[in-house]
């Protein structure tokens, strides 16, 4: 493995025949999620309030599964 910075770039050389491609899959959305929540200026409340309104969504979709 080489890792290079370029300019504003950091570039990563990977041998694909010491790694699989799913594992570099692996490495390279956790990379995304990082430059996500990089730019994100959510507060803790926003990212609350997000959770609470996607458990009720999903609460409502899936309630048929746990109560007859």
């Amino acid at each position: 493995m080489v890792i290079e910075r370029e300019n504003e770039n950091v570039v990563i050389r990977i041998n694909p025949a010491l790694v699989g491609m799913d594992e570099i899959q692996k490495m390279i959305d956790y990379f995304r999620v990082l430059e996500s929540s990089a730019q994100n200026r959510g507060t803790q409340e926003d990212v609350d309030a997000l959770a609470r309104e996607s458990q009720k969504g999903w609460w409502k979709e899936n309630r048929y599964r746990f109560i007859k």
